[in-house]
Formats: C-alpha cells, sequence, structure tokens
C-alpha cells in the first residue's frame, strides 16, 4: 500500500479537492484526507502509478507538490537535516564571503559545489582561503543580521520530538553556525565542520577531516545505531550534492528546493512547501503540529 500526499506553499493556500479528487479517480485511489485544508492532503493508492513523474510535472505547473511513498512506517523516529539552504535561508559561507568583498565569486563556487559540479572539499578549502585576515567578530554579525530561519523548521522539530523523534543537524558548513541554528530550533546535537580562528582573526584554513558527503551518512549511521534504531527510521532533508549520500540511505530523503540535478535523484522532491511538508509527509495533521522550540 502506498501513499499519495499532495503539497502546496503554506503562504498561499491553493490546493483545492476537485484536484485531489480527479487524480484519486485516476489512479484508483482510495478516500482523499485533509491534512490541512488547502494545503496538504493525502489518499491511499495500493500500487505505484505508471505516469508518477509526468503527473508530478503536470502539478509542478500548478504549484504542487506531489509524493507517493510506502504507507508503512512513514513516521520516523530522527531528523537528520542540512544546514545552509535548509533549515536556514542563506549559505554561511557565502554571507562571510561577502562580508570579506569576495561574496560574488565564492558564491559561484558554492553553487557548482552543491550542483556536484566540484569536489566538496576542494572546493571548502578554496573557499575558506579566501576568508583569511576576516575579523572573528564577523560570525555574530552574520548571525544577527543575515541569517533567518527557513519556515516550518520549529514545527518540524518540536513535533517529531513530542512524538518522541530525535533531531540532529548535520552540515558542511561550521560549528559556529550549527551551533547557534541548533540551539534556536532545538536540535539535540549537530556537527559541522571548524574554522580555525587565531587573534581574533579567521586564519583561512579548516580542521580536518572536512565534514562532506560521507561524514554525513557517517553521522546518519552512529547516530541511529546509538539510538537503536534503523535507517529506515529516519527522515533526512537536503539541498546539495553533498547531502545526496544520507538523502539515500535514510527511509525518506527528501530533496528541499533542490538543485536541479540532486532532486533529480530523489523520490521525494518538495519544490513548492515548506519544512513542514516533512511532518505532512509522515501523516502528521496541522492540529497535531507543535509551535517550536
Amino acid at each position: 500500500m502506498f501513499i499519495v500526499t499532495l503539497l502546496t506553499n503554506p503562504a498561499t493556500p491553493m490546493l483545492e479537492r476537485p484536484i485531489i479528487e480527479a487524480l484519486r479517480n485516476a489512479w484508483g485511489g482510495g478516500d482523499a484526507d485533509w491534512l490541512n485544508p488547502g494545503i496538504a492532503a493525502e489518499f491511499p493508492l495500493a500500487q505505484m502509478p505508471d505516469n508518477h513523474w509526468q503527473v508530478w510535472e503536470d502539478l509542478q505547473g500548478q504549484g504542487i507538490d506531489l509524493a507517493i511513498q510506502p504507507a508503512e512506517g512513514r513516521r520516523k523516529r530522527m531528523l537528520l537535516a542540512d544546514m545552509d539552504s535548509t533549515m536556514i535561508g542563506q549559505e554561511c559561507i557565502d554571507e562571510l564571503a561577502d562580508e570579506a568583498g569576495v561574496g560574488a565569486y565564492v558564491a559561484d563556487i558554492t553553487a557548482r559545489a552543491m550542483n556536484g559540479e566540484l569536489e566538496f572539499e576542494e572546493a571548502l578549502r578554496e573557499r575558506v582561503a579566501l576568508l583569511k585576515g576576516l575579523n572573528a567578530s564577523v560570525i555574530r554579525k552574520v548571525l544577527d543580521e543575515r541569517i533567518s530561519f527557513t519556515p516550518g523548521g520549529h514545527e518540524l522539530i518540536a513535533t517529531m520530538k513530542a512524538h518522541g523523534g530525535y533531531a540532529v543537524l548535520v552540515s558542511g558548513g561550521f560549528t559556529a553556525f550549527t551551533a547557534h541554528v541548533a540551539k534556536s530550533l532545538g536540535f539535540d546535537e549537530h556537527r559541522a565542520n571548524t574554522l580555525h580562528i587565531a587573534n581574533d582573526q579567521l586564519c583561512g584554513t579548516v580542521a580536518e577531516p572536512i565534514l562532506g558527503r560521507a561524514a554525513k551518512v557517517q553521522a546518519l549511521e552512529e547516530i541511529s545505531a546509538r539510538l537503536g534504531i534503523t535507517a529506515l527510521e529516519v527522515i533526512a532533508v537536503g539541498d546539495g550534492a553533498n547531502d545526496l549520500g544520507m538523502l539515500g540511505r535514510a527511509g525518506a530523503g527528501v530533496a528541499l528546493h533542490a538543485k536541479p540535478s540532486v532532486a533529480a535523484q530523489c523520490d521525494l522532491r518538495i519544490n513548492h512547501g515548506d519544512l513542514s511538508a516533512l511532518l505532512y509527509l509522515q501523516g502528521y495533521r496541522a492540529d497535531e503540529f507543535r509551535g517550536g522550540a
């Protein structure tokens, strides 16, 4: 048995019953159920339809996300989340680089690395080197003035934790940022890279080994084993090429507003919804949501 979930941007509720009913009838699904009127609905389906991705593409043009997944085991016990452009709306290294006057150059490298065009570790070393000499106080400035949380993040973590879940922030970025984001959103733990700082200045280097794609998979395996759960009980979310390992390993790997080359390798793709989509994918209703950290 499968569950079909239809979602749209909570800021612009436009999911209408005729759209749901037409799809349910075309696929021979069961009764539709609203998880949040105008925003999210689902219905059961006996088998995966042959035209899944064709319909997905058609609905994308209407501002609607479509996801189909096995009904069994949808509610997960652990969240493993990327930080940059996932839990927050920015890439922290790009914001630091902008303060250093090399923002456009670094942003281009970041985009290429996240799209899988460059090897992540080497691209990170190159970008960090350009920050050499920057006063360490700029980290606090970026946190205060440039970082914004992705909508739905507080609700996602608070709701999963209220139902016994465990939340982990794992980033190819820096601990100076993950510590703040993890505390603000209510994550149980965080892992990231460490920027070298001396005499209140960035040294232009990062501690080795660099936390990249393999380290995110390692975090999934180590932490799930410690919790006594399997990878199937994990929902992971990310947007870049260095997230593909954990997205493929987790029971549910969600590409959230991801780079096209990344989304193409994931079965669960959210391009219109926010982080609350991860709750709807697990079958949570809006009245089950908790308010935040």
